[in-house]
């Protein structure tokens, strides 16, 4: 069942994703600098194997560890961010924007499945 606009019913339907771009992005930023902050343990941890190159492999080795804690930090922030994005533009934001006449609006509407009234029968 395709989606189609509350105002003009066109079956030609974007999506905005405003929710998924903005949180992905705070989220690689702040996992970035959480990364780059506990980079200190990896960067004592990289310049351990590279002491037995001298002063040079323990630069290097300090520095690989400092860039990877940053990479993987970013790369785990930007992943919560995409996934709490996606549920901020499912379920909060109007994400879905019609392409003929432009009007944004929230998913199809749920409707709750009517219960059946349960009387009690007197004898």
């Amino acid at each position: 069942m395709s989606i189609q606009c509350p105002k003009c019913h066109s079956t030609r339907i974007g999506k905005n994703n405003y929710g998924k771009k903005t949180a992905g992005s705070i989220g690689a930023a702040g996992g970035t600098i959480g990364g780059y902050a506990a980079t200190v343990a990896s960067a004592k941890a990289g310049a351990a194997p590279g002491a037995f190159a001298g002063p040079p492999g323990i630069a290097i080795g300090g520095l690989g560890g400092l860039i990877i804690g940053a990479l993987f930090g970013g790369a785990a922030g930007a992943s919560v961010g995409v996934i709490l994005g996606d549920i901020l533009d499912e379920n909060v934001l109007d994400n879905h924007r019609c392409l003929d006449c432009g009007h944004c609006f929230s998913g199809e509407p749920t409707t709750k499945p009517k219960l059946p009234i349960i009387r009690d029968h007197q004898p």
